[in-house]
């Protein structure tokens, strides 16, 4: 996976490349007003408190409306879904313009809860449209992408956001998202994805017998969604890994988010610079992970549970650095190794299962891993109240570690076991 595979995609697939660009124009824009609402909150309020709650109310619609985007992205056009979802958070954005003072800070709660809905809807139909605007075998570079875009929008969306709104006052940014919104919403309009069953039913007809398929069909229009998705998990080992990786190693991430503010600001003493500079360099991590993809031709599992075992030892090494070039460079590496992980976690989950699942499965993860980073963020700030910082870093790590060690071994024990695999979607 290199420049010119990259660029090939681009050329040959117009309908990714529109995607991948909404995505990167949207997410910047998010970070615009991610960075402006902290400012505005702290500009009101002065309160740790404050800045809390604003945070906390973006990640509550993730438990509820991720899986409903789910159902939303299986039932109906994804297209659709996703310009609907843009062009109903343009008021919302704007909305942030009326917030002139702290007896107004309702309005802001209000709203960064709404664009968060309207994320946690958006995010699994535009992940689950993947699939069906490439080809299969390039799937890992297209996820490879995925998390350059990541970075660039965390590099780019957070320094210029902060410098649009020093300069020009939180209410640019807000201004700048709205029309993110709205360019994005006219770059997918002109997208031509495919229905899902199409793809699903000429998988079917290249594994199955004509007899077989009938029975398969009969099966499945018997069964009901749950009971589908509960046969595609069980059916799956890798699956049930990736959940487990989600169940699991996100009741740690939060630490981490955390944490990485605080080491700057009070182990090294380097205030908003710091932070700014750390961020930056998980940004650099992501975006350097896309070419790590050429390396990558199988045993994408192994590679995804190794880059948790290097986050873990990572975590670590971080949390007894006691120089802040040293812990820069750290975390360049640790979001490079989380960076190729979670390319190769995305791109099992779109080999494994069926297209008509997809939005529902990339749903339930969404919803998961969301609901548990808050709660995970949560403990990490009442943790603090009775850990140091750094012991508590290298408790994470090491959880990292050992979690890496289960998954590996769940896997292991579970191929020995099973010795005649069938592809879960065989089952629809």
């Amino acid at each position: 996976m290199g420049n010119q595979t990259a660029i090939a995609i681009f050329k040959a697939q117009k309908g990714y490349s529109r995607l991948f660009t909404a995505g990167l124009i949207n997410g910047i824009g998010d970070r615009f007003t991610s960075v402006a609402v902290l400012a505005l909150v702290l500009q009101l309020t002065g309160s740790g408190m404050a800045v809390g709650i604003s945070l906390g109310v973006r990640l509550l619609p993730y438990l509820f409306l991720a899986p409903l985007g789910g159902v939303l992205g299986s039932k109906f056009p994804r297209k659709y879904i996703m310009i609907a979802t843009d062009v109903l958070r343009v008021p919302v954005a704007l909305t942030f313009l009326w917030v002139d003072g702290e007896d107004k800070l309702w309005l802001l709660y209000i709203a960064s809860f709404l664009l968060a809905a309207g994320e946690a809807i958006y995010s699994p139909v535009r992940k689950s449209s993947i699939p069906l605007l490439v080809a299969k075998d390039s799937l890992l570079t297209v996820n490879g992408l995925e998390q350059l875009m990541s970075g660039c929008v965390l590099i780019v969306g957070a320094l210029s956001g902060g410098v649009v709104s020093m300069w020009f006052g939180p209410e640019a940014a807000f201004v700048m998202n709205a029309i993110s919104f709205m360019v994005a919403a006219l770059l997918i309009f002109g997208i031509d994805i495919p229905q899902n069953t199409n793809r699903v039913n000429e998988d079917k007809r290249k594994i199955d017998s004509p007899d077989k398929l009938k029975t398969k069909v009969d099966r499945q229009q018997k069964t009901s969604k749950m009971r589908a998705l509960w046969i595609l998990i069980s059916g799956s080992i890798t699956l049930q890994v990736i959940f487990g990786y989600e169940l699991l190693v996100l009741m740690l991430n939060g630490l981490d988010n955390v944490l990485i503010s605080v080491y700057a600001v009070q182990e090294f003493e380097a205030g908003d610079i710091g932070v700014g500079a750390f961020y930056a360099a998980l940004g650099i991590g992501l975006s350097l992970s896309f070419f790590a993809g050429r390396y990558v031709t199988k045993g994408l599992l192994g590679v995804a549970i190794g880059g948790l075992m290097i986050e873990g030892l990572l975590l670590m090494s971080i949390s007894v650095s006691n120089h802040f070039t040293m812990v820069f460079m750290l975390y360049i590496l640790l979001s490079f190794a989380g960076g190729t992980g979670n390319a190769c976690l995305d791109t099992l989950v779109m080999r494994e299962t069926p297209s008509a699942m997809q939005p529902v499965i990339f749903g339930l993860l969404s919803a998961v891993g969301n609901t548990l980073l808050g709660l995970s963020m949560l403990i990490a700030g009442w943790l603090l109240e009775w850990m140091e910082p750094r012991a508590l870093g290298f408790a994470g790590g090491a959880g990292f570690s050992i979690i890496a060690i289960l998954l590996a071994g769940y896997a292991l024990i579970r191929s020995k076991k099973s010795g005649e695999f069938t592809a879960p979607w065989k089952v629809f």
